[in-house]
């Protein structure tokens, strides 16, 4: 089991918390402060039941058979059918990570006392996250309505002994994984099938993880910026404080500190002082204009994402106090693929115009470097076709980005008639994540090269520090020789966040991490 332990009440789960649970095996335990609320509406569920009165999922059908009425004696028979005709899930399997999360916020869910399950359910999913026996759930399948359905109907299938779990990275039958728990394969209770298929956990943890990746993203391509800018002996006078204060953008204002602080003590900077040039390149000058634009977006996804991670998004939603079941649609996750197409356009940008500052960089007439950062051009190529993927790599963003929010298509004989897309939505950033942290790479490698043609003027101390961590990774480009391997390990310095600790003050994560809504 995970050494880390985190004690949280149910719905009061903070960005940090998330973040964390995403990177790392985490031992969760909810305060029982609604235990008797959860207590109350699983009576609320019951007494329906005796008093032969009718609730759709409870004793009804599902979808276009919402009006067909169970009998008494199949109403968990209902609940377990539910659950494995649904689980008709493709694709690879979710990463561990990702499923992590999914645990959580179903567990969170439910443990708020208006879903109507037993509270041995809410304690299995725990228990499944504290031993990590993560069910093998497959990435497609969900329209994101009514709910992420087929998903969850895969980590479901696991607490009832079906399908497969992975543990230690290794894949076996659930029934092997419940075992390794400590548990046995439940029987599902009346209307808990319904609570554990209904609700955008999956699409949730998609784009929060989505979310945490660009994060990560986002804060080497600040630095990378700022590198650029001393490797081009570009000016800092754009980064003046009084230049984005009147504008008022919050964004824009916090990275236009965070550039300033970067470049301050550079002797690069300070070798030209005098230099005629006017203005640079807007990749270079409007760097806290596009960045800070794309902060803002991350910071307003951000708050809906976490809103949604605690929320209850099931249906029927049980009101213990007055003993209502009450059928809405939570389930439809359209925030959640509005925040995951915000997202979407950000790290776009954010790529965009990394890949603008590396042509910068390789073109010697913008530069004042060597032609393609290399010495010997023509014998060595140098940066040329780096700049190529960087290139490659950006617009196979510009097509990702396209909001998946605005497709819909109608499911289930036309019942689920408008469905929000959010899974895809989520899942998406992650493949934009990595095109953008290779492009953003790519920007180090370029930066760090042009920084070193400049020696023996040094740059100020946290972009010398930035350019250590390069070189620990990456030699001088003295000569042509196998690119990839290069780009590969600056890749992974990025999106491991190693380089985080330079910005960390404007990352969602860390700006709004302590704070619940």
């Amino acid at each position: 089991m995970s050494n880390h332990q985190m004690i949280r009440k149910a719905g009061e789960f903070t960005l940090h918390d998330l973040r964390h649970i995403y990177e790392k095996p985490t031992e969760l335990a909810l305060d029982r402060a609604a235990q008797s609320r959860i207590e109350d509406a699983r009576k609320t569920v019951t007494d329906l039941i005796e008093r032969g009165e009718t609730a759709y999922g409870i004793n009804t059908g599902f979808g276009l058979m919402a009006n067909t009425r169970i009998k008494a004696a199949d109403v968990k028979r209902l609940q377990e059918n539910l659950v494995l005709s649904h689980a008709t899930g493709t694709g690879e399997p979710l990463k561990d990570g990702v499923v992590r999360l999914v645990l959580a916020l179903k567990a969170t869910s439910l443990a708020q006392g208006h879903s109507g399950v037993r509270p041995q359910l809410i304690d299995a999913l725990l228990t499944l996250l504290s031993h990590e026996v993560y069910p093998v759930i497959p990435a497609k399948g969900s329209v994101g309505a009514s709910g992420d359905l087929a998903p969850l109907a895969h980590m479901s299938a696991a607490l009832l002994g079906h399908g497969d779990v992975r543990h230690a990275g290794k894949v076996m039958t659930a029934k092997d994984g419940l075992k390794i728990a400590g548990l046995e394969p439940m029987t599902l209770e009346a209307k808990e099938g319904l609570a554990l298929l209904n609700g955008t956990q999956v699409s949730t943890a998609l784009t929060l993880s989505g979310l945490f990746e660009i994060e990560n993203v986002f804060g080497s391509a600040m630095l990378a910026g700022a590198m650029s800018v001393d490797a081009m002996k570009g000016s800092d006078v754009p980064f003046d404080a009084r230049i984005h204060a009147v504008r008022r953008q919050q964004g824009q204002i916090d990275t236009a500190a965070t550039y300033r602080a970067l470049l301050e003590g550079s002797e690069i900077r300070h070798s030209h002082d005098d230099c005629e040039k006017v203005q640079d390149p807007y990749s270079l000058r409007c760097q806290p204009q596009v960045m800070g634009a794309a902060l803002g977006v991350m910071r307003q996804a951000a708050e809906t994402l976490l809103i949604e991670a605690n929320a209850v998004t099931d249906n029927p939603l049980i009101f213990p106090e007055e003993g209502d079941i009450l059928s809405g649609g939570n389930f439809h996750a359209e925030p959640v693929a509005m925040a995951a197409d915000m997202l979407a356009i950000a790290v776009s940008e954010i790529a965009s115009i990394s890949e603008r500052r590396t042509s910068l960089l390789v073109d010697p007439k913008m530069s004042g470097l060597p032609a393609f950062l290399v010495q010997d051009g023509g014998l060595n190529s140098g940066f040329m076709i780096a700049q190529v993927t960087t290139a490659a790599l950006v617009s196979e963003n510009k097509t990702y980005a396209h909001p998946a929010s605005v497709d819909s298509i109608p499911t289930s004989a036309g019942q689920e008639d408008h469905v929000s897309m959010a899974t895809f939505a989520g899942r998406r950033l992650h493949d934009m994540a990595e095109n953008a942290g290779a492009v953003v790479a790519i920007e180090l490698l370029a930066a760090a090269q042009g920084v070193d043609f400049h020696r023996p003027l040094r740059s100020s101390q946290p972009l010398e520090e930035v350019h250590t961590h390069v070189r620990e990774r990456v030699d001088f480009y003295e000569q042509d020789r196998y690119f990839a391997p290069d780009i590969e390990a600056v890749r992974r310095l990025v999106a491991a966040g190693t380089l985080n600790r330079f910005v960390d003050s404007l990352l969602p994560s860390t700006y709004l991490g302590s704070i619940q809504f």
